[in-house]
């Protein structure tokens, strides 16, 4: 372990951390995302545009993944995470080589392959961040990543396509993913030298355990209501986080008649910096309590954000840019402080036995079931219909139920009472908001 990295507040061990995070997951986007860009227009199975399907089967394994983490990532133990996102990694890169070599019909069951692992390496990344008084700081990295890689690999999937343009778009994706895997390599390694948390930091923030089954059931059923109404709301922003990004190229090219490539790189990383300057903030304070509503509150303009934007756009007030621009600034905003932020809070602030693994992936796994769904509500009953007013529809639904969930949310955890080392921090942070 390099000799920096032993101040557990020191600016190198910061940096340290939210670059390990960044480029790991990151590099988890080149094995995942790089296929969806391909339009697969010569293509259709079973009356469905080929994308479609493959989209749907990527997601499905995907799904079962977050299902299979909710054990696998909350059971985890330290000693096990790096040969677990290897493994995952490696199987991915693998599923992706035989969607190069097995031919159409058939090679849509290798994404459902390739998405069946990439679903817990998020978890793994985060159980090396969480339980520290910078868990919202460093975890930065990994929400940067998750905003901005999905778009400029968009952009490096379309600019070595124009280089390489007899590259098949089968190909495509395990072609990326070699160009990345000994990045990913070198990233895994930074943060398998990250030490634990410090005696300092599990004081403030409680430790961080693999959880057994009574540990699972207690917590669902000490705050079962609450856990709901923040699962519910996550799974609409999962939802249209992955239709919007799914579904990206076809909603600009009905949007907007000229744009380019570099345009998916522009409007996400502003995402970032927006997440950035957030979730920064929310590392700033002292008090797990106060941490916990200002996480709910700034989820809450997330929402509201995506929805004005979309009535602005619809009105013809703002531009597409500045449409999507707005309407990915207030989705990251909501989406990553959920994961990040709310979680971590939450756990500080009731002393639960847990990790944000357990709560992260019951969230995913119901969110990528409603990402199943509305694919399926979409070819199904609205085929007809542009891909970007299934997006307005959904944004609007997302508000107005996000809303009402996350008061639901704010009620049932005000009359929880706080771990002893929080309590009277608790009580200054109900006056406060009260």
């Amino acid at each position: 372990m390099p000799r920096f990295l032993r101040n557990s507040q020191g600016i190198w061990f910061i940096l340290w951390c939210m670059l390990a995070s960044f480029g790991a997951y990151f590099c988890m986007y080149a094995f995942r995302k790089p296929f969806n860009t391909g339009l697969y227009e010569d293509y259709a199975l079973w009356g469905l545009n080929y994308k479609t399907i493959l989209i749907f089967s990527q997601v499905a394994g995907y799904m079962l993944s977050k299902l299979l983490g909710i054990k696998i990532i909350s059971e985890l133990k330290p000693s096990h995470r790096i040969p677990l996102i290897l493994g995952l990694i490696l199987f991915a890169e693998m599923a992706l080589l035989g969607f190069g070599l097995v031919p159409f019909p058939y090679n849509f069951l290798f994404l459902f392959l390739n998405g069946l692992p990439l679903g817990m390496v998020w978890g793994v990344i985060f159980s090396f961040l969480e339980g520290r008084r910078v868990t919202e700081l460093i975890s930065v990295g990994l929400s940067i990543s998750l905003i901005v890689a999905s778009g400029i690999l968009k952009t490096i999937y379309l600019e070595v396509y124009n280089i390489f343009p007899a590259l098949s778009e089968f190909w495509m994706p395990f072609t990326i993913g070699i160009f990345f895997l000994p990045l990913f390599f070198l990233f895994v390694w930074m943060l398998s030298v990250i030490p634990a948390p410090s005696a300092e930091d599990i004081r403030l923030r409680k430790e961080r355990q693999p959880m057994s089954k009574k540990d699972k059931k207690r917590v669902i059923r000490a705050y079962g209501p609450g856990l709901i109404c923040i699962v519910l709301t996550y799974a609409f922003l999962t939802t249209l986080r992955d239709f919007r990004d799914n579904f990206s190229v076809e909603i600009w090219n009905e949007i907007s008649f000229s744009y380019n490539s570099s345009v998916f790189a522009k409007t996400e990383l502003f995402s970032g910096v927006v997440v950035l300057l957030a979730v920064g903030g929310i590392s700033l304070f002292k008090h797990n309590i106060k941490a916990f509503h200002t996480s709910l509150l700034l989820i809450g303009l997330g929402i509201l954000l995506c929805s004005i934007s979309t009535f602005l756009f619809n009105q013809v007030l703002i531009s597409p840019y500045f449409w999507m621009l707005s309407l990915g600034s207030g989705l990251f905003l909501a989406y990553i402080l959920i994961q990040t932020a709310l979680f971590e809070r939450m756990i500080a602030t009731y002393g639960i036995h847990s990790n944000a693994g357990f709560f992260v992936y019951i969230c995913d796994s119901v969110g990528y079931l409603g990402s199943i769904g509305l694919l399926l509500y979409k070819e199904f009953f609205y085929s007809e219909i542009r891909w970007s007013v299934v997006l307005v529809n959904f944004i609007y639904l997302t508000s107005i139920s996000g809303l009402i969930l996350l008061l639901a949310v704010w009620l049932f955890f005000s009359e929880k009472p706080a771990a002893i080392a929080d309590q009277h921090s608790a009580r200054e942070a109900l006056k406060t908001y009260s």
